[in-house]
């Protein structure tokens, strides 16, 4: 619930400050009613997917997985949605607390009527902001700026949440690729004995990948390889 109160929090920004009265004070919220609150919660789901895969650790741990999979060379074993699963189920450990916390800032307060639209997009994606943050290269977030234009901010904090955004999934796009690389060297050595051996005796009509594909999995099962990978994987946020 929280997730889906956290998608709903932006729509309900702009609605709010639209909606809001002239000659209201800034500070007192308003209190939409249940079907407008429904519509808008409807809305703003359909922007969980994309939130999901850009903003979350789905986007490395996704990046990794099927970089394993090409490693290995097992073409569709695991399937495309058992990856996604386990992408999706490990990010949710990571983004719970988070929005957790922008529920408790933002929305919960902003339903109460104790904040306006504003202040309660502002105090709910500060949590956001702050795990963003912590994965994100000081580099793209200087890219984000250039492109957008934005005034130096006096640290990174300051940043508006569409800088942000951006940089994260920069930062994340270069971790997972990073990760795979490493991951393809011990399969590559694999791959490149065995076609030096079949080359070396004459086994020209036999396909390296043939002998070469059932000693990687081999491998990566005697090394507990699914443990070592979901292990590093979680430790490195």
């Amino acid at each position: 619930m929280t997730a889906r109160a956290l998608a709903a929090a932006a729509l309900l920004t702009a609605i709010q400050v639209s909606a809001a009265p002239a000659g209201k004070a800034a500070g007192a919220g308003q209190v939409l009613g249940a079907p407008l609150q429904i519509v808008l919660l409807l809305t703003g789901l359909t922007l969980l997917p994309a939130v999901l895969v850009s903003l979350t650790p789905f986007l490395r741990i996704s990046l990794v997985l099927h970089f394993l999979r090409q490693a290995l060379g097992t073409q569709t074993a695991p399937s495309n949605q058992v990856l996604t699963g386990m992408a999706l189920f490990l990010s949710l450990l990571f983004v719970q607390p988070v929005a957790r916390d922008a529920y408790q800032q933002g929305w919960k307060p902003f339903e109460a009527g104790q904040l306006s639209g504003s202040q309660a997009w502002q105090q709910g994606t500060r949590p956001v902001k702050d795990f963003l943050l912590k994965f994100t290269r000081e580099k793209d977030l200087a890219l984000m700026v250039e492109i957008t234009r934005a005034p130096a901010p006096a640290s990174p904090k300051d940043l508006d949440l569409t800088v942000i955004a951006p940089a994260y999934i920069l930062s994340e796009l270069r971790r997972g690729f990073q990760i795979g690389a490493v991951l393809f060297l011990p399969f590559l050595v694999v791959d490149l004995v065995v076609a030096s051996l079949t080359l070396s005796i004459g086994m020209v009509q036999l396909p390296p990948v043939m002998i070469s594909a059932p000693l990687k999995i081999l491998l990566f099962v005697l090394v507990d390889g699914w443990n070592l990978l979901i292990g590093s994987l979680v430790r490195s946020f």
